[in-house]
């Protein structure tokens, strides 16, 4: 296998972590035994990272669309979160890694809020690592919101329709003025074998490369992780643009 090439890490890699609930039915377990395995693993890429000079990290943890699975599944993912950051925080922080939240966390249970609000806290002067949780999110809600947030400012005339550019949007998403502009993923991982974006990041991974994997989540090893970013590096980027000859 060729070795990463240091000079060409992505600045920002984007996971669908996909995969916990059939890792648990091979290994005939309780689906939340998948998700602490799939805890486990995403540890392991959090600080691999770190060590690689990764700028930002955003892993698809809780999408809106999750709280149609059972209220038993719902409410043991949120305490496996509480567990994680009361088990990392120390270590996060030490390793001068930056948390943040992408959707609105704060309609989560109550004590799943102010562990993340502790970890927020604690972390927010870090200047390594930014590691972004998508939590209750949903793309199609993200843009939604940025849409009635420039239509407000339009209303009070604070803002010409006309004027409106794309990058008005992205500013008022949840990756925008408030995350000091977190940069558009240039890879976005999903394991699992699916290949779909599943309402994560759209607006943002227009331009992205994308990595498919067949292994489950709670599999996915930090070489594995190291091949995608070699894959990565391997592509030209056009943005649109033809190839230079």
């Amino acid at each position: 296998m060729k070795n990463i090439d240091l000079n060409r890490i992505p600045s920002h890699i984007a996971i669908v972590m996909d995969g916990n609930g059939r890792w648990a039915q091979a290994h005939g377990v309780p689906r939340l035994a998948g998700h602490n395995a799939g805890m486990l693993a995403m540890k392991n890429i959090v600080r691999r990272c770190g060590q690689l000079g990764v700028g930002h990290l955003t892993v698809y943890a809780f999408s809106t669309e999750n709280w149609k699975r059972s209220a038993e599944e719902v409410g043991g993912i949120f305490r496996l979160l509480i567990l994680y950051v009361e088990r990392e925080l120390a270590e996060l922080h030490k390793n001068n890694v930056r948390v943040s939240i992408l959707g609105d966390y704060e309609k989560l249970p109550a004590d799943a809020v102010s562990s993340l609000k502790k970890a927020l806290k604690k972390t927010a002067g870090n200047t390594g690592l930014h590691f972004c949780i998508a939590l209750n999110y949903g793309s199609r809600d993200e843009i939604t919101q940025a849409c009635r947030r420039l239509a407000v400012k339009a209303k009070a005339g604070q803002l010409d329709p006309e004027d409106i550019t794309a990058d008005h949007i992205s500013r008022h998403l949840f990756t925008g003025e408030e995350m000091e502009r977190v940069p558009d993923p240039d890879l976005v991982i999903r394991t699992s074998g699916e290949k779909r974006l599943s309402n994560f990041l759209l607006w943002q991974s227009a331009y992205s490369e994308f990595v498919f994997v067949d292994t489950l989540w709670p599999d996915f090893t930090v070489e594995e992780f190291e091949k995608a970013i070699i894959e990565y590096q391997g592509r030209e980027r056009r943005f649109g643009g033809r190839e230079q000859k």
